[in-house]
């Protein structure tokens, strides 16, 4: 009997190849491009995407625990993190006055509220799609094939660590304690915190997702607390002598500013804000999710928008513009001294609130990052595709959240504190800023597919002028990091060159366009096959690509048995079948 050539896949218990049934996906043609048409239970819009990308899950493995509040709460735990404690002294310092940093808010604000109108249209192309980014890119960008799942894949295993907020939680759970600490004892600390993370989000997704919105309330309950304390402060009721010092002249100090020092506190700006797109990473575990998000993701942005201004404003009453910028204090730390004195319980106090933020934040940002890493194991580019899309044991993605833990950790013990942490921690930015910028063209490149094809058009579409503000911050993003500090070429916040993590992030972007081209195009020509999707279906519910390798002599016969995404749709017989039989 002719053994065919695909039958000689991995064998497993949990996993089947999808043969002999019918597909729920439809192809649609537009010269060699293929898309098809696919509905999750999760929306009544339909999904049209490029056949090469992951297929759509019907039914979600994770399962539709997130709620307007729980996407509302992911948004707002990614957002506030302990940045508000410290940022407004950073961003007065580059601006040089209370006034033009006040301002700086609310342009942050403008500048995000561009960009979440992107990804609201975007998940309404794709509404049973999770994975944000992941997917935006790879239907933005099927051509050349494999090649944006591929290096997004490689960027984002490589840096899917959590290790900064793991350490600021183990520096202030000493705060707490009020006790001074080794350089080993904090990193034994910050892996302890980011395994007991782990275990909170590996266990269960439902509970999981309760504590973000636990997490969630308790942040925005701790900085309307400030922000009222603030008010109280303005209104002369506290022991402060003088809250309106900053106010009678708020402009003061503006012409002492550098360009550089503007530059910097626009892009901390910018990164305090980011979060607002959180939620769209677990869009198919949403019931209507375009229509929630469309009012979930606004609101947290608003929300942490206003909450922000207000705890600036509380920081900028308690203290003069002087003394925030001449202290070695976070701003929130003087903030809490001049409201209730030099007590140990007031320190401890503000230990525990950044904590709190530190963990949330934490646990947001696991969420976010496992279900990107599952989306680029259903792509098919990543090897064992069971162990990124599997939902086993516990209906969570195991997979990622162990990946990110074994990435953290390294990062935490491997690294020494100084140049090596700061340059790693910095190295994984700009790659993203790039993916970023890539992602504003990409939306226009799909609108202009969709109006070709003539396919309805989607539950939400954005203006122009906010794809136009979005195509700035990122070109800001992308240009500023190349401008000097005014403390010279070795000035940054590493000892050598500034640049460097910019070249060398572009330099890895590079080594997997260059792997890309060996893996996909040199090699399969050399060895004459070619690569073909297979869709692979797990015993959870789960469904994911594998890539298989495909002779030349044979691929006219696999593609006659397959459908667009890989499905066997029926066997061809061979001669030496039908001769057998």
């Amino acid at each position: 009997m002719h053994l065919h050539f695909w039958q000689d896949r991995e064998k497993d218990a949990d996993v089947s190849v999808q043969e002999d049934r019918p597909s729920q996906e439809s192809a649609i043609k537009d010269g060699n491009d293929k898309y098809v048409v696919a509905e999750g239970i999760n929306s009544t819009s339909v999904t049209y995407q490029d056949a090469s990308g992951a297929p759509v899950e019907t039914n979600s493995p994770l399962g539709y625990f997130v709620s307007f509040w729980t996407s509302l709460c992911l948004n707002i735990n990614q957002m506030i993190g302990t940045g508000i404690f410290s940022t407004p002294a950073s961003i007065l310092q580059g601006v040089g006055s209370v006034g033009l940093s006040m301002i700086y808010w609310f342009i942050g604000y403008l500048l995000s509220h561009s960009t979440l109108a992107l990804y609201l249209e975007l998940a309404s192309y794709f509404p049973s799609r999770s994975g944000s980014e992941v997917v935006y890119l790879e239907q933005a960008y099927p051509k050349p094939e494999y090649l944006f799942p591929t290096t997004f894949a490689v960027k984002h295993v490589v840096f899917s660590f959590g290790s900064s907020n793991a350490v600021v939680f183990a520096e202030y759970i000493f705060g707490i304690a009020g006790s001074s600490y080794t350089n080993w004892q904090l990193k034994g600390v910050a892996v302890a915190t980011y395994t007991v993370a782990l275990i909170v989000v590996g266990l269960s997704t439902k509970w999981s997702l309760r504590i973000v919105v636990w997490f969630g309330f308790i942040k925005i309950a701790t900085l309307l607390l400030i922000s009222i304390a603030g008010l109280v402060v303005l209104g002369g009721h506290t022991r402060v002598e003088d809250p309106m010092i900053n106010w009678r002249n708020a402009w003061e100090g503006t012409s002492q500013a550098s360009a550089y020092g503007a530059t910097n506190a626009m892009v901390k700006l910018i990164f305090s804000y980011s979060g607002y797109t959180n939620a769209f990473s677990v869009v198919n575990e949403i019931k209507n999710p375009v229509k929630t998000l469309r009012w979930s993701a606004p609101f947290s942005l608003i929300l942490v928008t206003v909450l922000y201004i207000l705890v600036n404003v509380a920081y900028f009453s308690a203290a003069s513009r002087e003394e925030i910028l001449n202290s070695k204090q976070i701003a929130a730390g003087i903030f809490f001294q001049k409201i209730f004195g030099t007590s140990n319980g007031a320190s401890r106090a503000l230990n525990v609130l950044v904590c709190i933020s530190a963990f949330g934040n934490l646990i947001a940002v696991m969420i976010n990052n496992s279900r990107m890493l599952r989306e680029t194991g259903r792509q098919g580019v990543l090897p064992w595709p069971r162990f990124w899309t599997s939902t086993r044991p516990f209906g969570t993605p195991l997979g990622p959240y162990v990946v990110q833990w074994a990435t953290t950790v390294i990062m935490i013990l491997g690294p020494p504190a100084g140049d090596a942490f700061n340059f790693v921690v910095d190295l994984s930015v700009y790659p993203s800023t790039i993916f970023n910028f890539l992602l504003v063209g990409g939306l226009l490149l799909i609108r202009w597919r969709r109006k070709k094809l003539n396919l309805p058009q989607p539950e939400y579409k954005s203006w122009m002028i906010a794809i136009g503000f979005a195509l700035l911050t990122n070109i800001y993003l992308l240009a500023a990091p190349w401008y000097p500090p005014t403390t010279g070429a070795n000035g940054g916040d590493i000892s050598f060159w500034y640049g460097t993590y910019l070249v060398v992030g572009i330099g890895l972007l590079a080594c997997c366009g260059i792997y890309y081209f060996f893996w996909i195009k040199l090699i399969p020509g050399y060895k004459k096959y070619e690569f073909r999707q297979n869709v692979l279906e797990f015993d959870d519910g789960s469904i994911a690509h594998s890539l298989v390798k495909v002779p030349y002599a044979d691929l006219a016969r696999w593609d006659e048995e397959h459908d667009a995404i890989g499905r066997v749709r029926h066997r061809v017989p061979y001669e030496s079948d039908a001769a057998t039989n």
